[in-house]
């Protein structure tokens, strides 16, 4: 599978629109160079996840794993992790963002990703105004979750 996705970072979280109230997410990598493989718990479910290079456009494989693999796996991200709390907002543009609040080192980070359906509708989206003090950082490494979880924000 392919992700098409656009990355921002706010300033803070958004004012003025009703978020739900967010899942609760740890991810650890085990491999970062040359792509990623990284395991994440996301509430009370767990994936082991494949993420190839790229920035806009990049290949994506994600399957669920059970509690004891995720536990198992864990230890070996030591030192490779991240935690946040995401929200997520359905656009009627056939998109879907989300807003991840950054704790623990990176508390303080906001970082929208926006998800298409393809590269044009990637090109062509515009920013919702709720959302006008903001930075792209689609193509900036240092953005990228498994450099965060490795370096934090330099």
């Amino acid at each position: 599978m392919t992700e098409i996705e656009r990355k921002f970072r706010l300033h803070c979280m958004p004012k003025g629109i009703l978020l739900s109230p967010g899942k609760y997410i740890e991810q650890g990598y085990l491999i970062t160079e040359n792509g990623e493989l990284r395991v994440r718990r996301k509430g009370t479910r767990c994936y082991l996840t494949v993420k190839g290079g790229g920035d806009l456009s990049r290949d994506e494989w994600e399957t669920e794993i059970p509690i004891w693999a995720f536990q198992t796996l864990w230890p070996a991200t030591e030192g490779r992790r991240i935690e946040k709390r995401r929200y997520t907002i359905y656009s009627g543009e056939d998109c879907k963002l989300e807003i991840d609040e950054y704790d623990g080192a990176l508390r303080g980070l906001v970082i929208m990703e926006v998800e298409f359906p393809s590269e044009a509708a990637a090109l062509w989206f515009i920013l919702p105004v709720w959302a006008d003090v903001i930075t792209e950082v689609t193509a900036d490494e240092r953005y990228k979750n498994k450099s965060l979880a490795v370096s934090g924000l330099r």
